[in-house]
């Protein structure tokens, strides 16, 4: 384990040499790689099924090894009433010769195959079942990324520790709690990014926990190790001394603790020393640190969305949203059953499909991918080329229409909807979002400083997305656009659709969009990228530039 010492100014060393005081040290090294959780509920379904089968591996070998004892208990026994007869009357026993007989026997015999039953290694089974399977098991970076996961949701949710650590949150059907063991290492995964915002948060909710009486293998002074620091780390000298104190009332020979108590004293001391001596009367307080990324306005606008606290739209806007039976332009294939079709916002026209995909397609679709899911790409503006990004944390997969009819039919499908050319189009991509999956606002078509976004395809540029719901979500998983406060729900066998760009061709900034984080569920979507090659005659270019 590596640490790093608290980063000191030249007079302040001098000054700890003076104390003879320890620096503060960092407990646990940030060296790790910054990886996320790219998994999906899809993946995890199969660890579910992998832990069941260990678990009846387990219970196999349980079995196994209390017949073994059942079996050395009858020996204990056996041995101890021969035992009992004999040492009352040793040379009266021994005087029968078949008595001296069995006691050899016993002695070289029947002791040896006891050690052998004894020595018997009844875990060969378990332990080789449990070396196969570990193949599949998650990593630390899984386990680091489910973590940061649940940190995500906290900040988008406005949800806080209790909450999260009772586990009570809207729409669940399973009930789980975190214990203190669970808190502290959330409040770990943070400290070991500098996270110290969340680690206080965490910290203070695995002390709250060992406070009300939880039983715990971490104890209360471990906490309060990693607490006083991160408050430190935040500005709070006077909250980081007070929980020091505390930490030394449990452990008065902590080294550190006593170090640090002496550094927080002196920095202290240093400070109202200076503020005696300041023009100023009043001294300026020190300002806490919030949340590591701020509070852009974006971030802000988006994270409202997902809550459900966005811009409502005037009551004469709405008016102006319908629904209505389409035939898709005509087409011959909706002329006589036609689509159900809602507008779900204005500007820019977002309109939903309802019942457009069946179950059965659905299941097709979801069978099709999975194999094939790895984790979510987008494209690398200065590249052109398809990269992983922090952002996107999903897995998906990419389905032709040659490989399953019915693939083939749902291309066909878009096609009629919305009398595009689907041929130019990128295949369908099918995307699976787990613990806390998401896809932070961006744009689907590629901007002006952008021009070789598309080129790899030489198709132009995305026009167009729709996009299906395969999936109902309990809670979360909304797809938003923070420009215009438009937020559209999952709902399962509905699709949505919107144009990127404007007829004259340039980009449309207000469909810049997100899919919020997923708080409870797994989302299923796939979604169709139109291109402009093929669209020139199906929807012909306009004068203006933002028509």
């Amino acid at each position: 384990m590596v640490s790093a010492a608290l980063r000191l100014t030249s007079c302040t060393m001098a000054a700890m040499k003076m104390l003879k005081v320890l620096p503060l040290l960092v407990l646990f090294s940030s060296c790790q790689a910054h990886k996320d959780f790219f998994t999906s509920i899809g993946h995890m379904t199969d660890l579910l099924y992998t832990e069941k089968d260990l678990l009846i591996s387990l219970k196999e070998y349980i079995k196994a090894e209390e017949s073994k004892l059942e079996q050395v208990k009858k020996w204990a026994e056996k041995f101890d009433s021969l035992s009992e007869a004999a040492v009352k009357d040793p040379e009266g026993f021994l005087g029968h010769p078949v008595n001296a007989y069995k006691l050899m026997k016993r002695l070289n015999t029947e002791w040896l195959e006891l050690e052998n039953l004894v020595l018997k290694d009844m875990s060969d089974g378990f332990i080789s079942n449990l070396t196969i399977q570990r193949q599949y098991f998650p990593s630390d970076e899984d386990q680091t990324g489910a973590a940061k996961a649940l940190i995500r949701l906290m900040d988008t949710y406005n949800l806080d520790t209790e909450t999260i650590s009772k586990g009570n949150l809207p729409g669940v059907d399973n009930q789980a709690t975190l214990a203190v063991e669970d808190c502290f290492e959330l409040g770990k995964v943070a400290y070991t990014e500098a996270d110290y915002y969340h680690t206080e948060l965490w910290m203070e909710q695995a002390l709250r926990q060992l406070d009300d009486g939880e039983v715990s293998s971490i104890d209360k002074v471990l906490v309060l190790d990693y607490l006083s620091y991160a408050v430190y780390q935040q500005g709070d000298l006077e909250k980081a001394l007070m929980l020091t104190k505390r930490l030394l009332e449990l452990d008065p020979e902590h080294q550190r603790g006593n170090g640090n108590l002496k550094y927080f004293e002196y920095i202290r001391s240093k400070e109202q020393n200076k503020s005696s001596y300041s023009d100023s009367e009043a001294e300026v307080p020190k300002t806490r640190k919030g949340r590591p990324e701020g509070h852009l306005p974006e971030r802000h606008k988006y994270e409202m969305l997902c809550r459900g606290e966005g811009i409502k739209m005037t009551p004469r806007r709405q008016k102006r949203l319908f629904c209505r039976y389409s035939d898709g332009n005509k087409s011959p294939v909706f002329i006589l059953s036609p689509a159900k079709q809602e507008d779900e916002w204005d500007r820019p026209r977002i309109v939903r499909y309802l019942d457009i995909i069946s179950d059965e397609e659905i299941a097709k679709v979801k069978e099709l991918a999975k194999p094939r899911l790895r984790r979510a790409t987008v494209h690398d503006p200065a590249t052109g080329k398809l990269v992983t990004a922090q952002y996107r944390v999903s897995k998906s997969a990419w389905l032709s229409g040659y490989e399953d009819p019915v693939i083939a039919r749902i291309n066909s499908r878009i096609q009629e909807l919305t009398g595009l050319d689907v041929t130019t189009a990128e295949e369908l991509q099918v995307a699976n979002y787990g613990v806390g999956g998401q896809y932070e606002p961006h744009f689907d078509f590629g901007r002006k400083e952008e021009p070789d976004a598309f080129k790899e395809l030489g198709t132009g540029n995305r026009i167009a997305t729709w996009l299906f719901y395969m999936s109902d979500v309990a809670a979360g998983g909304a797809t938003v656009f923070p420009e215009v406060g438009a937020a559209v729900y999952p709902k399962k066998g509905t699709a949505v659709f919107w144009y990127n760009l404007f007829q004259s061709g340039e980009g449309d900034y207000s469909t810049r969009h997100a899919a919020c984080p997923v708080l409870v569920g797994s989302k299923w979507v796939s979604n169709k990228w139109i291109h402009e090659r093929g669209q020139e005659f199906r929807r012909p270019c306009k004068l203006s530039e933002l028509e």
